[in-house]
């Protein structure tokens, strides 16, 4: 004996942003919405994480007053077809705390942590994505076989709404845009 079973709706009809908001908090977990269409997200490895609470905790000591750090929460990238991400980590602005959506122009710089079956959508697609969308600073990192992280920077070249490669960091990231900012890659 079989059971029949019906996918709902959202795995394949686009979504609005109306009917994204009357979603709730744990609906909207683990999932991004690329083109309307929702795309779920595998849960990330402990080390995933910790790496992206190290870099958020380094940046939103070294924010200052105008900008705060965090993890994955939503960046409304378009409104139609509906586009958010959710990035490892995100630089906003402070005054808009309790603005939602966020959107880009609210953030200064997001990064991303590259993990199995992430690959290809934080390389290339992602890139692409925020560039477009005007966020100033993309950090990519890799999980090295090492263990130490390499962080690939990119900094938007506005005319182009492209993103020019910048330094890579292993061992220790250190930067003065968008803001000094030292880390210590070998926590992790």
């Amino acid at each position: 004996m079989t059971a029949e079973m019906t996918a709902p709706a959202w795995m394949h009809e686009q979504i609005t942003a109306e009917e994204y908001e009357s979603w709730s908090e744990e609906q909207c977990a683990g999932i991004e919405i690329v083109d309307g269409m929702v795309v779920v997200s595998p849960s990330a490895s402990k080390r995933h994480n910790r790496l992206a609470r190290i870099l958020a905790n380094a940046l939103d000591a070294a924010a200052g007053l105008e900008w705060n750090a965090d993890t994955d929460f939503d960046v409304r990238l378009q409104d139609v077809p509906l586009t958010n991400r959710r990035p490892d980590v995100i630089v906003y602005r402070a005054d808009t705390l309790d603005i939602t959506p966020t959107r880009p122009e609210h953030v200064l710089l997001v990064a991303e942590v590259v993990s199995p079956g992430s690959e290809t959508t934080d390389r290339i697609v992602k890139v692409d994505q925020y560039a477009k969308a005007g966020i100033s600073f993309y950090w990519r990192i890799e999980q090295a076989a090492t263990g130490v992280p390499l962080v690939y920077t990119y900094v938007l070249d506005p005319a182009t709404k492209t993103y020019r490669d910048g330094d890579v960091f292993t061992g220790v990231l250190k930067v003065a845009a968008p803001f000094a900012v030292e880390i210590d890659l070998g926590q992790v």
